[in-house]
């Protein structure tokens, strides 16, 4: 069967022509069906979005990075619960290609189970894996049922499903187009066993989270039944259908109250997997026209030889993340509540590469993605009633670790740990400052494991967590800080640690009007620090991460390095990582801030004092822990006349601007400077 190209892709989350039957359908509900009807698709989403949660194994099943849906017979997204909202607009795809491909060979069935987790063929990346059952009423197919979830593990050169170091799709593991895994409502033993072979490093994870996806879609399709037997085929085909019309007028009349024009937004990062440089993660130019928004990513950096790179529908997966986050909150999680969107990205960029490309770390390319959408929707709904809707960028770090190897209960394990992605910050808002520790951008609703659980789950042993102080960008608003936590290998002889990350020297995320941006991650790791004796033996040690950092309290070998890091191994009682979860972007001129506001947030710990006196210019009271509003006044004063003798003309800054280029060796797959335009081939092997 032919591999789906990128505008066949982009093409099926295109909401389908309506069939007679659906029409015929509708037109028979009676006055408050459709209302019922929703709420029961609501209720049968939540319910089955709980027994998955409940039934995964992975840190991230268990944290909440998961999808459940409910699909039209055509294969449009009607309804979901989530979780992340990352798998929303793009899961049909999937059943598109199912019923174009495979109806006749190998047909599709009352009781068939289907799996992908292939890119190529409408996924994220493969860690990212989805089961999807079609719902047979009376032999009459009248919807699909999907669950998706990130498993860790996809037996990959590197354990944790996401390598840093692939160069291409043959190093990243499995790869499954829609296959059929199961018939009559039953597992295939030989497929699952597939699953098995591939997850050897954590196959009760491999497994338990397969068929947690496959309980949690036949709970969507048990329900629906319910439904259908109780009122009839035609009231669920139909109030199905008519969710969709409401949804798209939802979302238009939503459009149409945003000002008209052209916002752009260019993001960066430095790094693309192992190798450092500057890379344009995304150039988008958002372009509203009445009822309608394109987006145009023309001028993203040139594909390249990591997995840093998406496949189309991975980034229409993270516009949608971030519109129902913050935009379409309020609205049906559904196709159409995308059909006014269209997407332009250029083939042969990190953001629609070549089939062979890797793209396992599709999910860090697209912080761009997400941080730019954050830019351009804000600048275009600031003017309207939206305002408020308004916010800085969150984090959007994704500074994932994974550990792997043995466990202290003897079972072998790979998994990414949840702490680090669940606690990032959210970015600065019109009113007030950005949510600490608020969660995982990709996944809103996601939960950050408790210490105890980390411990008992892992071989870990973890003295230190805290807010990490100065992590957000400081504004009016700032953005909410991050996290950090000390992991600590123990009560195994040694554990393998990977990190991903893209920003340890420049942030993805902007500010928003004169805010700062957040703070860059470093990798840290600590060889032989002798810390769990001194620990045990009660010797006096400071684990104030601040002071941890700047007076080095801890004894060691100290690793200082970039935050992304290839597998390395760690010996029971070193210090493998800092798990750190970076802060959000702030809103509006720190000058701004009130500044008893900003005095609650040093004595809370959220900031310095070198940022309360430096960028906020905020006078402080040690004796009687207060902000001096007139000395405060004077010094802010102070700072916006020796911004005028700083500032120039237009003409001046571009000009000097102009002349400025990263050096070459930074450059090597960003393109050509500063068109970006590719300079080198990309060979795959």
């Amino acid at each position: 069967m032919p591999i789906p190209t990128a505008d066949e892709k982009l093409a099926m989350i295109r909401l389908a022509q309506p069939g007679e039957d659906e029409l015929r359908a509708v037109a028979t509900l009676a006055p408050g069906d459709y209302e019922v009807g929703f709420q029961r698709t609501n209720d049968i989403l939540d319910e089955a979005l709980e027994v998955f949660q409940r039934s995964s194994r992975s840190s991230m099943g268990v944290a909440g990075d998961v999808m459940v849906a409910i699909f039209s017979a055509t294969g449009d997204l009607v309804n979901a619960a989530a979780g992340t909202y990352l798998h929303a607009i793009i899961q049909p795809i999937i059943i598109k290609y199912i019923l174009e491909h495979y109806s006749a060979n190998p047909g599709v069935r009352d009781g068939d189970i289907w799996f992908a987790n292939d890119a190529l063929y409408g996924g994220i990346h493969n860690p990212d894996q989805v089961v999807i059952v079609p719902v047979f009423h009376e032999g009459r197919l009248i919807a699909w049922a999907g669950a998706a979830n990130h498993t860790t593990e996809t037996g990959a050169v590197e354990p944790g499903g996401m390598p840093v170091s692939a160069t291409s799709r043959f190093h990243e593991g499995l790869n499954l187009p829609p296959v059929k895994i199961g018939e009559n409502h039953v597992l295939r033993e030989d497929m699952v066993e597939v699953f098995n072979a591939f997850g050897i490093r954590a196959p009760q994870m491999i497994v338990t989270d397969l068929k947690a996806r496959c309980t949690a879609a036949d709970r969507v399709r048990t329900r629906l039944l319910e439904v259908a037997d109780k009122d009839g085929q035609d009231f669920v085909v139909g109030v199905l259908r008519r969710m969709l019309e409401v949804a798209e007028d939802g979302a238009r009349k939503r459009i149409s109250s945003w000002l008209d024009g052209r916002y752009r937004c260019v993001t960066f990062a430095d790094a693309l997997g192992t190798e450092h440089g500057l890379v344009r993660n995304a150039s988008l130019t958002l372009i509203k026209e009445g009822d309608e928004v394109t987006l145009d990513f023309t001028g993203t950096s040139p594909e390249n030889l990591s997995p840093y790179q998406a496949h189309v529908q991975a980034v229409v997966g993270h516009v949608a993340n971030y519109v129902y986050s913050y935009v379409f909150y309020d609205l049906p999680i559904s196709s159409a509540t995308f059909a006014p969107f269209e997407f332009v990205i250029p083939k042969g960029t990190v953001l629609n590469p070549d089939d062979r490309a890797a793209t396992s770390c599709s999910v860090m390319v697209c912080t761009g993605v997400m941080s730019a959408c954050a830019n351009v929707f804000a600048k275009m709904m600031f003017a309207s009633q939206e305002h408020d809707r308004v916010a800085a960028s969150a984090s959007n770090a994704g500074n994932a670790m994974v550990i792997a190897g043995q466990s202290q209960w003897g079972l072998p394990f790979a998994d990414m740990v949840a702490y680090s992605i669940n606690t990032e910050g959210m970015g600065g808002r019109p009113d007030r400052a950005g949510m600490n520790a608020f969660g995982f951008p990709w996944c809103p609703f996601g939960r950050a494991p408790d210490v105890e659980l980390m411990e008992n789950e892992f071989p870990l042993l973890i003295p230190l967590s805290q807010h990490w102080m100065d992590s957000a960008g400081p504004g009016k608003h700032r953005g909410g800080v991050g996290a950090v936590q000390l992991w600590m290998a123990h009560q195994s002889p040694q554990v393998l640690l990977m990190a991903i990350a893209d920003n340890s020297k420049l942030q993805t995320p902007q500010p928003l009007f004169g805010g700062y941006g957040p703070c860059t991650v470093p990798g840290i790791g600590i060889r032989s620090p002798r810390l769990l004796e001194k620990l045990a033996a009660g010797d006096p040690i400071d684990l104030d991460f601040r002071s941890v950092i700047e007076g080095r309290t801890i004894d060691g070998q100290w690793e200082v390095e970039f935050m992304g890091r290839s597998i390395r191994p760690y010996d029971e009682g070193d210090v493998m990582a800092f798990g750190f979860s970076a802060g959000g972007a702030g809103y509006g001129d720190p000058l701004e801030a009130d500044p008893h506001q900003v005095a609650r947030d040093f004595t809370d710990g959220l900031i310095s004092a070198w940022t309360m006196r430096e960028i906020y210019k905020v006078a402080f009271d040690e004796r009687q822990q207060e902000a001096l509003p007139a000395e405060t006044e004077r010094l802010r004063q102070d700072e916006r006349e020796a911004r005028r003798a700083r500032d120039s003309d237009w003409a001046t800054f571009l000009a000097e601007w102009e002349q400025l280029s990263p050096p070459a060796e930074l450059l090597t797959w960003f393109g050509s400077w500063p068109d970006g335009i590719a300079a080198q081939p990309v060979m795959r092997m």
